[in-house]
């Protein structure tokens, strides 16, 4: 296998992999939160358990995460030197602050985990709104760094070398405010969505319970339901603002997902079929006349620039189309599915009756959707900037190593990921089977007695 193509793949890998636990890291911290609100509000234990139990997940999860984004960074050195010589030059930034926006991260989930109950409730919200607003800050930076890969500033390249580097015009890069605000609504979306897989899965499961227990996850399906389809529907509104932006800023991603090879007026939107190079079309896809052009551009009559105007060698691959589509098809999904679920459990409610089974095994599979739409979401944005690893500045191909341990290093990093993965739903499958949740309601009440402070 090819150096490029194999340091490609590895590290397309170690993201993809990463990128599960980046989300949840985003997205649990936020739920937690909001659980932690309502309990304070509402005084009802049951808001109280839902954030005891999305905390221990997320305890374990935070850790793999850390562990995993390690391997991203370490991966960038050992993979793709040059590029981290161009990031330690130019857009080091959001790297160094980074380290701050984990400190108040950890700091606060210290607190909150082993000094949660020695503190009165108010305390308690502000240390979990840190932990969350901690790793916020922390998707933000690291996002940047991928937003100055799509769109680079603050620099002069000058015969291979960076010069006049403005480190905070690099920060404040063009795809900075419509990226990070994409990541973090798809990020709360898609953990909300797990949320309420996970209460579905408990109806489904476990139809017999005692009824605190039916109405304690009847609960948790419908706080992250609300949560989810309201992040569905700004994850639209967010995704019609990437469109736009990538037409403008990187209109051969645009061109290639969806197959357009002459720019045109009224361009069309093709979903489904798949693309041809010898054909120069989408083959067999369902066309909207016009609909790219208004996606686009705003205007049913605007112009969308084709794979044409553009040289051979720099366009991305159009197998592009499919992962673009994948992440619209779930999307739009999801999105329908929340209010589908909303208002058959409000109805349900008013009759006093469950959701139904169907209904229940349905949401069972939103949680793993909506992260695979993520990853095809990153998918699209990764592959479709190439063969760039900085846009229009430095090719993947020059910007790999030329070690000869690459093909150790990934099989070493395969395993990783598989200890990992196996390490993970070991340890949280059994933590939650040897404390189950009728086990929570004690507790929990017995803590919510004792609260306030404690010497």
């Amino acid at each position: 296998m090819d150096q490029a193509l194999m340091a490609r793949v590895l590290f397309g890998l170690t993201l993809a992999f990463h990128i599960i636990f980046a989300s949840l890291g985003v997205g649990l911290p936020f739920m937690i939160m909001i659980a932690e609100l309502l309990h304070l509000i509402k005084k009802d234990n049951d808001y109280l358990i839902m954030a005891s139990r999305w905390t221990k997940g997320f305890t374990v999860l935070l850790a793999v995460g850390i562990t995993t984004g390690t391997t991203v960074a370490l991966q960038l050195s050992l993979l793709w030197p040059k590029f981290m010589h161009l990031v330690g030059q130019v857009i080091a930034l959001p790297f160094l602050i980074e380290i701050f926006a984990f400190f108040l991260e950890a700091l606060f989930m210290s607190i909150y985990v082993y000094a949660s109950h020695r503190i009165p409730s108010p305390w308690k919200m502000v240390s979990v709104a840190m932990v969350a607003l901690g790793a916020a800050l922390s998707a933000i930076l690291i996002t940047d760094a991928n937003a100055f890969m799509n769109t680079p500033q603050g620099f002069q390249m000058i015969n291979g070398n960076a010069i006049h580097i403005r480190p905070w015009q690099a920060f404040f890069n063009p795809s900075f405010p419509i990226k990070l605000f994409h990541v973090l609504v798809t990020a709360y979306m898609t953990v909300a969505f797990i949320t309420a897989s996970i209460a579905a899965f408990g109806l489904w499961k476990n139809k017999h319970s005692h009824s605190a227990i039916i109405k304690h996850q009847q609960k948790a399906l419908v706080v992250s339901l609300i949560i989810a389809t309201m992040f569905s529907l700004l994850a639209a509104f967010s995704g019609d603002g990437s469109g736009k932006f990538i037409a403008a800023y990187q209109p051969e991603k645009l061109a290639a997902g969806e197959g357009l090879f002459k720019s045109q007026m009224y361009a069309p939107f093709v979903y489904g079929g798949w693309p041809s190079g010898l054909q120069e079309k989408i083959v067999g896809g369902l066309q909207v006349p016009g609909l790219l052009s208004f996606l686009a551009t705003g205007k049913f009559n605007g112009l969308v620039k084709g794979l044409y105007e553009y040289p051979r060698d720099t366009w991305p691959p159009l197998y592009i189309h499919f992962t673009f589509d994948a992440m619209i098809t779930i999307g739009s999904l999801l999105l329908a599915l929340g209010v589908f679920a909303l208002a058959l459990s409000y109805l349900r409610n008013r009759q006093k009756k469950h959701l139904p089974r169907w209904m229940l095994l349905v949401l069972i599979f939103a949680g793993p959707l909506s992260m695979a739409a993520i990853e095809c979401g990153w998918v699209y944005a990764e592959v479709g900037r190439q063969p760039w690893i900085v846009y229009h500045v430095m090719r993947t191909q020059n910007a790999v190593t030329s070690a000869s341990y690459m093909g150790l290093v990934f099989v070493l990093f395969i395993l990783l990921f598989f200890l990992l993965a196996v390490g993970t739903i070991v340890v949280i499958r059994g933590h939650f089977k040897r404390h189950p949740l009728a086990e929570e309601f004690a507790i929990t009440t017995t803590k919510a007695e004792k609260e306030g402070w404690q010497p």
